[in-house]
């Protein structure tokens, strides 16, 4: 073999797994640069002068980060993150508190920690944790979960703990990771009855919880918390709420509204923007109706067959090895992302509330694109696992048996 066809080799095995999802990465790559680019001009204004290269060069360091990240999550056997997701598990509940206390404002709300200088979001380490615990406990304890005090113990109470620390600085963050959860007790063939149980007490809780904090806290502007603003952004969307032109939100929405309009069915072609300068974050929160606006139509039909596509092959790892400890991770990991996007998506264009949920390898961001490759190289790894054994159901429980108890 010579140096040549080594170095080919290499890069091949680099990369197996999937190949549609690395196709996937590779568009929702590109979209990114693209797109982030051209609707950076305010940001670019704000904090570096009018220099558009600068936000680029940037967002394509985290960007790369990101990719490697997700190269390396993929190069590594799926069942190494059984041991290696608990540890996050438990690393990321006094991150979680400390987040809480302690962490920097960030939209009126505590949700990022300070660390070398650099921003650090605890609930993307959180999300990503919480899955893989709940995979390998819905794995190794499948029988035991039958018992409603063992499932309560080993499963309901590391949902809550994790979710209610995310809960007061991130409502929308807690409850699609809420939904993620139970998605995947669904699908670890938890009963029903404690499924629809758990659901049913924690509406009833949180919706009291709400309740009790705006009737203490409502008559003193002072005290008003992030409950008072859940509410009244609801308000707003189902126009019941105080209309105002100059509200924020409403205005977020609003340009949003006109962006998609003016794309029309082909766009107005990149860079051709004109509600980007006006636009609140549209590289970030609000980066769909930019890619409405300059792509289309077309180009946001695209956009959204990427993340269903995922989806689909991740349901494929689920039917190629049902209830198995990596079936139940794809599973969990793809429909947090692409449930995440569907959020994105559902804002820019009016169907949901304004909330702040940046779109999956493709808003500007810092750890959001750092643990979305590695749910994504993780998902891979799965997959390459299963091209290596060509299905066989018994190599995809978790490689430690023995350990049900630890």
């Amino acid at each position: 073999m010579t140096a040549k066809e080594a170095i080919d080799l290499k890069i091949k095995n680099l990369f197996r797994g999937d190949k549609v999802i690395w196709m996937i990465v590779v568009f929702l790559t590109l979209i990114s640069m693209l797109v982030v680019y051209t609707s950076s001009d305010t940001l670019a204004y704000r904090e570096y002068n009018d220099d558009n290269g600068r936000v680029l060069m940037k967002h394509l360091m985290m960007l790369g980060l990101g990719l490697v990240a997700l190269v390396i999550a993929a190069n590594i056997n799926y069942r190494y993150y059984s041991r290696l997701l608990l540890l996050l598990f438990w690393v990321s509940v006094p991150l979680l508190l400390y987040t809480l206390f302690f962490g920097k404002n960030l939209n009126q709300a505590s949700r990022v920690i300070g660390i070398a200088g650099i921003t650090f979001q605890s609930s993307d380490l959180a999300k990503l944790a919480l899955v893989g615990f709940l995979a390998r406990v819905l794995t190794l304890k499948r029988e035991q979960l039958a018992d409603v005090k063992e499932l309560i113990l080993s499963v309901i109470v590391p949902i809550l703990l994790v979710v209610g620390l995310i809960f007061p600085a991130n409502f929308s963050t807690a409850a699609m990771l809420f939904a993620t959860c139970i998605v995947m007790m669904f699908l670890g063939k938890v009963k029903m009855k404690y499924l629809f149980g758990f659901v049913g007490t924690i509406a009833l809780v949180g919706g009291l919880a709400i309740l009790i904090l705006l009737h203490v806290t409502g008559d003193n502007p002072q005290k008003n918390n992030r409950s008072q603003t859940w509410v009244n952004r609801i308000e707003r969307f189902v126009g019941k709420g105080e209309e105002s032109k100059n509200d924020e939100k409403d205005f977020q929405l609003t340009q949003s509204k006109i962006a998609i309009a003016g794309g029309g069915v082909v766009g107005k072609m990149p860079g051709k923007s004109t509600q980007r300068t006006i636009l609140p974050h549209p590289y970030s929160d609000f980066i769909y109706a930019i890619i409405l606006e300059e792509y289309g139509l077309l180009g946001g039909v695209f956009v959204l067959l990427l993340y269903l596509i995922l989806m689909f092959r991740a349901v494929r790892i689920m039917l190629r090895a049902p209830q198995s400890f990596g079936a139940l991770l794809a599973m969990g990991l793809a429909f947090s992302l692409v449930m995440q996007a569907m959020v994105n998506m559902g804002v820019a264009v009016g169907l949901l509330p304004v909330t702040g949920q940046p779109m999956p390898f493709v808003s500007r961001g810092g750890t959001s694109l750092l643990f979305t490759g590695i749910s994504i190289g993780i998902i891979i790894s799965i997959t390459r696992e299963i091209q290596k054994n060509d299905g066989n159901d018994t190599e995809f429980e978790v490689a430690e048996s023995t350990e049900a108890d630890s």
